[in-house]
C-alpha cells in the first residue's frame, strides 16, 4: 500500500466519557487506531477495559464524546458531529460479526447473505448470485440451503461472515467472534478473518480474549483501563495458507 492511499480506517483521540461529576466514568481516553486496507488487527484487553466502547465508536453505533473517525478517507464523525447519514453509511461500508452468529433461524444459510444485499436495494437474482459465490470462498457452499440449527458452530460464524461481506464492506469489526468455539474451530475462525483481509483489502479488526491464534494477526493493540497501546506488528504467518476444512 502506497503512503498516498487512505486507511481503511483510522481512529484519532477517541475518547468516550459517561455520566459527570461525581459520577463521570471515563470508558476510553484518547484511543488511536489505523487499520490499512488489507490488514487484520487484534485488540486484546480484559473484560471492562474499553474494547467494546471503542469497537461500538468505530462502528458508528456509540457516538464517542471526542476524537475523529475517518473510513476510505472520508471524514465520517468528529465527537458527537456526523458528516453523513451514519446509518446509511454503516450498511454500505461496515460488516459486523459477532460472538453468536445471529443467524437468522427461519432463512437457509444462502437466504441470510441475501437478506443483507436486498435491504440495500439489490434484486434477489444478483443478490443470490453472490451470496453463493461468498458461501463458495467461505467454504460452505454445499451448506447453501442449511438452515442454521442444521450448522456447527464454525459453519454458522462462516456464514456470518458471508453476510458481513455481502456488501463489500471496507471495514470488518468482530467481536469476540471465538467465544463460543473450541480451540481448532476458533484458529480457523482466524485464519479465515486473515484470509478476508488480505485477499479482499478489507481493514478487519477483531476483538478477542483468545490468545492461541495470535500468529494470524498483522497487528496487535491493547487496552487497559480505557487506554490503547500498539502491541507488535508483523507479517501474518497464516496469509497465504488455506482454510482448515470444516468437519
Amino acid at each position: 500500500m502506497s503512503q498516498a492511499e487512505p486507511a481503511a480506517i483510522e481512529a484519532e483521540g477517541l475518547t468516550k466519557i459517561y455520566g459527570s461529576g461525581n459520577t463521570e466514568v471515563v470508558a476510553m481516553k484518547n484511543a488511536s487506531m489505523r487499520v490499512a486496507r488489507g490488514e487484520v488487527v487484534a485488540l486484546l484487553g480484559p473484560s471492562g477495559s474499553g474494547k467494546s466502547t471503542f469497537l461500538t465508536a468505530v462502528g458508528l453505533i456509540n457516538t464517542p464524546t471526542s476524537g475523529r473517525i475517518t473510513i476510505g478517507g472520508k471524514l465520517v464523525q468528529d465527537g458527537d458531529a456526523a458528516y453523513t447519514n451514519l446509518r446509511s453509511f454503516r450498511r454500505k461500508h461496515l460488516g459486523f460479526i459477532f460472538q453468536k452468529s445471529n443467524l437468522i433461524p427461519f432463512l437457509s444459510a444462502i437466504e441470510n447473505v441475501q437478506i443483507a444485499m436486498q435491504l440495500s436495494g439489490e434484486s434477489a437474482r444478483a443478490s443470490r448470485h453472490r451470496a453463493m459465490e461468498l458461501l463458495d470462498y467461505l467454504g460452505v457452499a454445499d451448506r447453501a440451503g442449511n438452515f442454521p440449527s442444521m450448522l456447527s458452530g464454525g459453519q454458522q460464524q462462516r456464514v456470518a461472515v458471508a453476510r458481513a461481506l455481502a456488501n463489500r464492506p471496507s471495514v470488518i469489526l468482530a467481536d469476540e467472534p471465538t467465544a463460543a468455539l473450541d480451540g481448532q474451530r476458533g484458529r480457523q475462525v482466524m485464519e479465515l478473518f486473515a484470509k478476508v483481509a488480505h485477499e479482499q483489502g478489507a481493514g478487519v479488526i477483531v476483538v478477542t480474549h483468545d490468545h492461541r491464534a495470535l500468529d494470524v494477526f498483522d497487528t496487535i493493540y491493547e487496552m487497559e483501563d480505557g487506554l490503547m497501546t500498539r502491541s507488535t506488528s508483523s507479517a501474518s504467518v497464516h496469509a497465504n495458507q488455506p482454510i482448515t476444512p470444516l468437519d
